[in-house]
């Protein structure tokens, strides 16, 4: 998982797997109870 501060924002870079009938993304335990957004850099077909 590669991270990046962008102006005290932190990034990380990472691939989204699939679970049952959805998806999801892992993130940092220290994430935990925190607002986040995401991008997607592709869009889905």
């Amino acid at each position: 998982m590669d991270r990046h501060e962008i102006e005290d924002h932190e990034l990380i870079e990472g691939e989204v797997t699939a679970t049952g009938n959805s998806a999801h993304l892992l993130v940092p335990k220290r994430w935990r109870g925190v607002d986040v957004k995401w991008k997607s850099s592709v869009h889905p077909t």
